[in-house]
């Protein structure tokens, strides 16, 4: 099961951990959505910003996000 999130109201004048709960979430425009497995931290995700969020199950598998890991982590990974 994959969960649609889809962001309905504008990040205008909200707080920072709301903000940062949106960007967790993959959106960064009005009205985008993204596709997101069905789990506890991403349902406890969309439960905090419910008022800015759409969420809709859908069918099927959603695709795994792939950890990025920053630049600096890589070099020093590399340096090892």
């Amino acid at each position: 099961m994959a969960l649609k999130v889809k962001l309905i109201r504008s990040l205008e004048g909200r707080s920072e951990r709301q903000r940062a709960t949106v960007a967790g979430l993959g959106l960064k425009k009005l009205n985008q959505e993204k596709l997101l497995q069905d789990t506890p931290a991403i349902r406890g995700m969309v439960a905090k910003v419910a008022h800015m969020v759409t969420l809709e199950q859908v069918a099927g598998e959603a695709p795994k996000r792939k950890r990025v890991i920053p630049t600096a982590k890589k070099q020093a990974a590399a340096n090892k």
